[in-house]
């Protein structure tokens, strides 16, 4: 005789939730088989357009690196090209110089390219090409994406290797923008426009501008003297002032010297 089911209300409990984990391996069943059929689809009919682009953005990755580091070790070489033509132009090996700066001359512009051809220009001029010269340093002058420093160092180079073959007011023309106190190129820049004053026959503008050149501690020694004998020949007092540990000029400040036994 068979027992009756029974309906305590803890065996109803169990029952209730052996159902409920049967019916949620069921659902999990279905879904991950419907998921899958779902991930087949896809790459049935997208499969080869993703991994195409997967593949190009590693491609393009892959590139990247391999750009950059060719331009690190193309930059080094560069520079270790450039020392080795410093090197041969201080040993006086001119033409040796002039084959390793040649080809870092034509790549494009830029510092290296710029450098390269104002070494050149002055190579040029030692070996009394004035032509190629001038030709260097008008490249210079005129790229747009040399850095500005040399470009300017070209302008005045160019005025100063043709000095005599330029009207004095050219010479103020071109450089008069850079002889002014606190541009880096002041000095050089100001001798020559000094200079061209002279040719002129205007000694007020010369002296006084000589006379500046003498007192700023940022141009080169040498040139401040030459400065300073210049200005001295044209009556300007070129002579920096003499100061106290106050920064006060000696003699000028008004203060009376203490007397004896004071």
């Amino acid at each position: 005789m068979a027992l009756p089911p029974d309906k305590t209300p803890g065996s109803q409990d169990k029952n209730a939730q052996r159902q409920a984990a049967q019916q949620d391996v069921f659902l999990r069943e279905v879904d991950d088989a419907l998921r899958h059929d779902q991930f087949e689809g896809f790459l049935k009919h997208y499969g080869k357009p993703v991994l195409g682009v997967v593949a190009a953005g590693l491609a393009v990755f892959a590139g990247w690196l391999y750009w950059n580091h060719w331009q690190t070790g193309k930059s080094e070489q560069k520079t270790e090209t450039f020392v080795q033509a410093i090197d041969s132009v201080q040993a006086r090996n001119l033409e040796d110089a002039k084959g390793k700066l040649a080809p870092l001359a034509t790549d494009g512009s830029g510092g290296t390219a710029s450098a390269a051809r104002l070494m050149l220009a002055a190579i040029s001029l030692e070996q009394q090409r004035k032509g190629d010269a001038l030709k260097l340093y008008g490249q210079v002058a005129d790229d747009a994406e040399a850095p500005q420093p040399m470009r300017d160092l070209a302008r005045i180079r160019a005025v100063a290797a043709d000095f005599d073959a330029i009207k004095p007011q050219d010479v103020i023309d071109r450089l008069k923008p850079l002889a002014v106190p606190g541009n880096p190129w002041f000095g050089a820049a100001g001798e020559l426009v000094g200079m061209a004053y002279l040719r002129q026959g205007r000694p007020d503008q010369a002296g006084p501008l000589f006379g500046a050149i003498a007192k700023d501690t940022g141009v080169d020694p040498g040139l401040r003297s030459r400065a300073r004998q210049l200005a001295a020949t044209l009556g300007v007092d070129a002579v920096p002032d003499v100061v106290d540990d106050r920064g006060e000029p000696l003699g000028k400040s008004g203060a009376m010297p203490a007397q004896a036994g004071e």
